[in-house]
């Protein structure tokens, strides 16, 4: 972060100790100060509030994301620094990030066998596409609760689950959000023009990572059923992750 902010992007701002540390420890607890940016989410649960140009904020993001990839490719990073990794193993191995999402509990046992099945079909698609695809340190929660506007500018929170991983997979989680908004692809075309004034987009790789997104958040819920609202957020999950698993499939067949 405090390289992101040094090189421009508008992004909270690690405040030193006097020792020169960001992290301090209080008991068990590590702790940080971070800058204070003003603004307003941009929206909520896939939907934008109040935003006039729905393009125009897409292709602005997109710019963003592109310029957070190029800082983070050029940081020297120390040789301590560690973070998950989303790549193909965190992302459909036997212990991906978030979860075995094929163990959720609600599944059926025809939809177990689906996203079994597509499981294996995407780590076949992954394969071919990794050795060339672009990657690198990522946002990985890029979604419209952690961006934010103010006079028009946009500004990055929430970087905790920053790690390793593949570049689509950063727009991807951005987009995945609005697979059922009317104005998606208008939406996805403005935010890969965007992106695509700093670095390429490879679309039909981006058709994967929309469905290994739409994978992770099953996985994500399996801890969180008993919490408030957890059996409504499940529900959902499962359903964008069986549709999207099921068109996969149709497409490929």
């Amino acid at each position: 972060m405090r390289r992101l902010a040094l090189g421009g992007l508008n992004v909270p701002d690690p405040i030193p100790m006097p020792d020169g540390a960001t992290i301090g420890q209080i008991g068990a607890h590590p702790v940080s100060l971070l800058t204070w940016l003003p603004g307003r989410p941009i929206g909520a649960q896939g939907a934008l509030h109040d935003i006039a140009d729905p393009a125009a904020l897409c292709r602005q993001l997109g710019r963003d994301m592109a310029r957070l990839h190029d800082l983070s490719d050029d940081w020297h990073r120390p040789p301590n620094f560690t973070r998950p990794d989303w790549r193909r193993d965190g992302l459909l191995g036997d212990s991906p990030v978030w979860g075995r999402f094929w163990d959720h509990p609600h599944l059926t046992v025809d939809q177990r066998a689906l996203l079994l099945d597509t499981r294996a079909a995407a780590a076949e698609a992954l394969a071919q596409i990794e050795p060339t695809a672009d990657q690198g340190l990522i946002h990985a929660d890029m979604l419209t609760e952690n961006v934010l506007i103010h006079d028009g500018d946009l500004a990055i929170i929430d970087f905790d689950d920053g790690a390793f991983g593949f570049r689509d997979f950063e727009l991807a989680t951005f987009l995945g959000k609005f697979s059922e908004h009317p104005g998606f692809e208008t939406m996805r075309a403005a935010l890969c023009d965007g992106y695509a004034t700093r670095r390429q987009v490879r679309h039909s790789d981006l058709d994967l990572f929309l469905l290994l997104r739409a994978l992770t958040y099953p996985g994500w819920i399996m801890e969180r059923l008993n919490e408030p609202g957890g059996a409504q957020r499940s529900a959902r999950a499962l359903t964008v992750a069986l549709n999207a698993a099921e068109t996969y499939l149709n497409r490929r067949s």
